[in-house]
C-alpha cells in the first residue's frame, strides 16, 4: 500500500494528527491544551465573580438610596462584610464618630483627608483582588501564538525531513508532516482568541467596577461633609 492509498480522511482528524506527531509537537499541543483549559477556568471564574458583584452591590445601594439611616444600612451589613461597600460605609462611619468630637475647620479637614485615605485603601485593595487573574489571561493570549508558532515551525521542518528521506515531494509524503505544523497553528490561536477577548471585557469590567467604587466614595464623603456642615451650624 502506497502513501497516498494509506492516507484516509480520518487520518487528518484530531485525534489522528496529535498521536502521529513527534514528541516536540506532541508537548507544544499538550501545552496550548493546558493553556486553554486554564484559560477557561479564568473566564467563567470571572464571568460568575463580576455578576455577582454587580449584583451585590446594585442590591447594597439600593438600600442606602432608601432612606433609611446609613448606620441602619451598616448595621445590616454585619460586623465583617465581604463586599466593599458595605465595608466602605462602615470605616467612613467609624472614621466619623471618632471625629465628630474634634471641632474647628482644621479638625474637619483633617477627619476628611481620613476619610479619603481609608476609603481609597479599600478601593485599592478591591481593585486589585477583581484583577486577580486577568495576567494570566494575558499571558496565554500574547504567548500562545507563538508557542503555536514554534510548533509550525517544527512541522514544517519534520516535512523537510520526510521529503529528503522519502526522496519523495508528493503532497502524500509530506500532508501529514503540513497537518501537524497548521494544527499547532491552529491550537495556539484557538487559545489566544478567547483570552485576549476575556482580558480586553474583564479589563474593561474591573475599570468599571473600580469607577462605580470611587463613585460611592465620593457620595459618602459629600455625606460626611453634610453632617459636619449641619454640626458646626447648630
Amino acid at each position: 500500500m502506497d502513501a497516498q492509498t494509506a492516507l484516509t480522511p480520518e487520518s487528518f482528524s484530531i485525534i489522528a494528527v496529535f498521536l502521529r506527531a513527534d514528541i516536540v509537537v506532541k508537548v507544544v499541543l499538550l501545552g496550548l491544551f493546558a493553556a486553554s483549559l486554564w484559560s477557561w477556568t479564568v473566564i467563567i471564574d470571572k464571568l460568575v465573580r463580576f455578576a455577582a458583584l454587580n449584583r451585590q452591590a446594585d442590591r447594597f445601594e439600593r438600600e442606602v438610596a432608601s432612606g433609611r439611616s446609613l448606620e441602619d444600612v451598616a448595621q445590616d451589613a454585619g460586623p465583617d462584610p465581604r463586599q466593599a461597600l458595605p465595608r466602605m460605609l462602615q470605616a467612613a462611619l467609624r472614621d466619623w464618630r471618632e471625629g465628630a468630637k474634634s471641632g474647628g475647620e482644621t479638625a474637619t479637614a483633617l477627619l476628611l483627608q481620613r476619610i479619603d485615605r481609608a476609603l481609597d485603601s479599600i478601593i485599592a485593595r478591591e481593585g486589585a483582588r477583581v484583577e486577580d487573574g486577568l495576567g494570566s489571561l494575558a499571558i496565554v493570549a500574547t504567548s500562545s501564538p507563538f508557542i503555536g508558532l514554534f510548533g509550525t515551525v517544527w512541522g514544517i521542518m519534520h516535512a523537510f525531513q520526510a521529503i529528503a528521506l522519502e526522496k519523495n515531494t508528493n503532497l502524500a509524503v509530506v500532508a501529514p508532516s503540513i497537518a501537524e505544523a497548521l494544527f499547532a497553528t491552529a491550537v495556539g490561536l484557538a487559545a489566544a482568541i478567547p483570552a485576549y477577548i476575556a482580558y480586553n471585557k474583564f479589563s474593561t469590567d474591573a475599570g468599571k467596577f473600580t469607577s462605580r467604587l470611587e463613585g460611592f466614595a465620593d457620595e459618602l464623603s459629600a455625606a460626611v461633609s453634610r453632617r459636619l456642615a449641619e454640626r458646626m451650624r447648630s
